[in-house]
């Protein structure tokens, strides 16, 4: 389901496009879902693992390049401290498996364990685990000396020692309205509150929101990790925002001679992929997708089409060090 016009920033809010009394009617709502997580969050005793935690999330619905972060940092960290096991943490969304457990790319399909954490294990170690809490203690049992939660920034059950904030800088915070009157998980202010720093994907301006924030505002831009062929593409993605991935591959030299959105985490019959693969047919052209919705695909839906690997690369490293300072105290113990 993709989410309604009237979150976006770019509406013009005495139009009828911003939905005026939809906003109105829907108001009573949002106040009891901010309220709802303001005391989730306060009255919560998160536990405190003997391992250090980071905490990618963010505060709206739908894209930032959440996971990409996550995927970065991670590799990141891997490099930094050679010979320490450093994982990903997800809830698992779209997955029929509540964990904890770690994910395994030889047995476990995106229909188990949720197309991000599928792709995260792709690249290196990712856990699932619907309760975050008894999923970190796992993860401590196990072995492993690093967490990076992604998303989990309004999950207050395990003790983040850094909490980041990714923003897309193009998306912003929507209408700046709360769930389901706009796209915030929680008021812009409640969320920075607790965060350390806020990392802004994306080659918009930084939004203005941020304007008189203490935290740190670090850059990150996300990239292929490899040249892509220069070939004729017709492009596919079912993510937060679809036009993203359409706008890097014109980034790369090679604009899609026709792109199809779907709505985030779709699965795909196989209908769609008839479909889409009559339509690379047509133009004579190479069907191309996201990691993430690569591994949404069966083994017998993958065949003639390839991805754009994708990772994070952060800006100002001497920031994002100063940031992850407790981590590295931790790490050093």
């Amino acid at each position: 389901m993709r989410p309604p016009r009237f979150w976006d920033r770019d509406v013009d809010p005495r139009s009828r496009e911003a939905a005026p009394l939809t906003r109105l009617l829907l108001t009573p709502l949002a106040m009891l879902y901010a309220g709802v997580t303001e005391r989730r969050i306060a009255k919560t005793q998160p536990l405190r693992l003997s391992i250090p935690v980071i905490c990618v999330g963010n505060l709206t619905a739908g894209g930032t390049g959440k996971s990409p972060v996550a995927a970065g940092l991670r590799d990141m960290l891997k490099a930094r401290y050679p010979g320490t096991r450093i994982a990903t943490l997800s809830r698992g969304y779209g997955g029929a498996l509540k964990g904890p457990l770690k994910v395994d790319v030889s047995t476990h399909t995106a229909s188990d364990v949720g197309d991000e954490p599928l792709m995260l294990a792709c690249s290196g170690e990712a856990w699932i685990g619907a309760d975050r809490a008894a999923a970190g203690q796992a993860m401590e049992a196990d072995g492993v000396d690093l967490i990076i939660m992604d998303d989990g920034h309004q999950n207050p059950s395990l003790n983040k020692d850094v909490s980041l904030i990714v923003i897309d800088s193009e998306a912003g915070f929507g209408n700046g309205y709360v769930i389901p009157k706009g796209p915030l998980r929680e008021p812009v202010a409640a969320g920075l509150a607790r965060a350390d720093a806020v990392i802004v994907t994306g080659p918009g301006d930084i939004p203005e929101e941020l304007s008189g924030t203490a935290l740190p505002v670090i850059r990150a831009t996300i990239q292929p990790t490899a040249p892509l062929q220069k070939q004729a593409y017709v492009a596919f993605a079912g993510i937060g925002r679809p036009e993203k991935f359409f706008d890097t591959l014109e980034a790369c030299g090679s604009k899609p001679l026709d792109a199809v959105p779907f709505p985030d985490h779709h699965t795909y019959s196989d209908s769609d992929v008839r479909y889409l693969n009559e339509l690379a047919k047509q133009y004579d052209a190479q069907l191309i997708t996201t990691e993430k919705d690569f591994v949404r695909l069966r083994e017998d839906q993958r065949s003639g089409i390839v991805t754009l690997p994708i990772r994070a690369e952060f800006g100002d490293r001497s920031a994002l060090d100063r940031v992850l300072a407790p981590v590295a105290d931790r790490m050093a113990r």
